[in-house]
């Protein structure tokens, strides 16, 4: 899933947002970032593709993002803790709208492909917004929307093209919550699109809609055991190579403190793709297996809930879990992704902000059949081993200022190189390193 923007701190509104400005019944949030950095390898290229006079090979360049937002909230929990004897509003409303501009300075690499990346600069951005009606009630109801532009390579390095990409997202939930809280039901619905601009990605655009049930039974003070079941339709209006689909997933586990200091996650389930041929003698393949999560959380601020999911950002914690799930591929069917990780969250004196994760993972693709080979040609099953780690500090100069630095690294291992029909063959390793420096001011 591609995000509108990748910065840490507007990914999370626990790191977005200050005390905002009240007015009346609400609450504003206005802020403002620059960032400049130097990024390795936009595209995402293999050095062996430089070789080739039609391919631009990795090309590095200082990268300016300059990204203005603003967010409009009903009061939130903390001004309501002021008043605690006051009732629960009857609804809860929060919209937000940010837009990110990119300009790129190229300095090494081809001619040709400094060329093409001066040419991507553009803006992406997001606007989302999120009701829920009777909050904090027995019976209530969430309604959440979503569009964003991103301005992004294709993280499988088969392209000297642009991703640029529309993603649209919609949902509905209804929410039960008898007992005070110890059972938890949801059920909802959830529309997904993704809409390429570039015509070359044309037959990539799809939509998705996904009907899903989930919830948790607190049997427990502590401890509370989860599920989580969806049923997807996702279809491509303007097929290539690409197969509908109704994905199918079925998990179930337990979340749960074992002490103040530390948490455990766990579930288990299964999944199945349930790919739709396109025509006769079409070959698909589908992913039928075990999927699931387990995590064990350190707090390193002990946590004064009994709720595991109550942790607040001002509790430090370190992660480590381990994933594995299915994704729809632009390659074929689908992909599987078999993923360790760490992740550290530490937050101290209310002005240092300091986030690192890492990752490991297995990306395992089926054959491509013969039969299918419209886009790609015929290719046995490969694993790449995806290497991905990312460091975000900021320091908060009084409690509008901060002054950030982010430092990415990824690198797909793979020795697979495939042939696009009428092109040369696509080495599918890559890596891409990346460092920015900012400031921001919020509210």
């Amino acid at each position: 899933m591609a995000l509108a923007q990748d910065q840490p701190w507007l990914k999370d509104r626990r790191y977005t947002e200050g005390i905002g400005i009240r007015a009346g019944d609400l609450e504003l949030h206005p802020g403002i970032a620059a960032e400049f950095g130097y990024d390795s390898n936009f595209f995402r290229r293999a050095e062996e593709d430089q070789a080739s006079p039609d391919d631009i090979g990795p090309v590095g360049s200082l990268r300016l993002r300059i990204t203005p937002s603003f967010s409009l909230s009903t009061l939130s929990q903390q001004r309501h803790e002021v008043t605690p004897d006051a009732p629960p509003p009857d609804v809860e409303f929060r919209a937000g709208i940010a837009a990110t501009y990119d300009e790129f300075f190229p300095v090494s690499g081809s001619e040709r492909g400094q060329e093409r990346l001066s040419e991507q600069r553009n803006v992406g951005g997001a606007l989302d917004a999120n009701l829920t009606i009777l909050p904090r009630r027995p019976w209530s109801a969430i309604l959440d929307a979503s569009v964003g532009r991103t301005i992004a390579s294709s993280d499988i390095g088969i392209s000297n093209q642009s991703f640029r990409r529309v993603h649209a997202d919609a949902g509905a939930e209804l929410v039960w919550t008898p007992g005070g809280g110890l059972l938890d039901w949801r059920l909802g619905y959830r529309f997904m699109g993704t809409f390429f601009e570039v015509d070359e990605y044309d037959s990539l655009t799809n939509m998705q809609h996904v009907l899903r049930t989930r919830g948790r039974w607190r049997f427990l003070p502590s401890t509370a055991l989860i599920y989580d079941a969806s049923l997807g339709f996702v279809d491509y209006p303007n097929p290539g190579a690409q197969h509908a689909s109704h994905p199918l997933r079925a998990q179930l586990g337990i979340n749960g403190l074992v002490t103040s200091s530390f948490g455990l996650l766990a579930m288990a389930g299964w999944g199945a793709s349930f790919y739709t041929p396109n025509g006769d003698g079409d070959v698909v393949h589908d992913f039928d297996s075990v999927i699931g999560q387990l995590e064990l959380k350190w707090f390193l601020t002990p946590n004064p809930s009994t709720d595991p999911a109550a942790a607040t950002l001002a509790l430090s914690s370190l992660s480590a879990g381990f994933t594995r799930d299915f994704h729809d591929s632009f390659l074929g069917t689908y992909f599987e992704r078999d993923r360790g990780y760490l992740k550290l969250t530490y937050f101290f004196g209310g002005r240092f902000l300091f986030i690192v994760d890492a990752g490991v993972a297995a990306h395992v693709f089926p054959e491509i059949p013969e039969a299918n080979a419209a886009l790609v040609q015929h290719e046995e099953p490969w694993t790449d081993v995806r290497i991905d780690a990312s460091l975000f500090g900021e320091y908060r100069i009084g409690d509008s200022l901060g002054i950030n630095s982010t430092l990415r690294y990824g690198n797909n291992i793979s020795s697979t190189a495939l042939t696009v029909v009428d092109e040369p063959a696509n080495h599918l390793g890559w890596q891409q390193f990346e460092a920015y420096l900012g400031v921001r001011w919020f509210m």
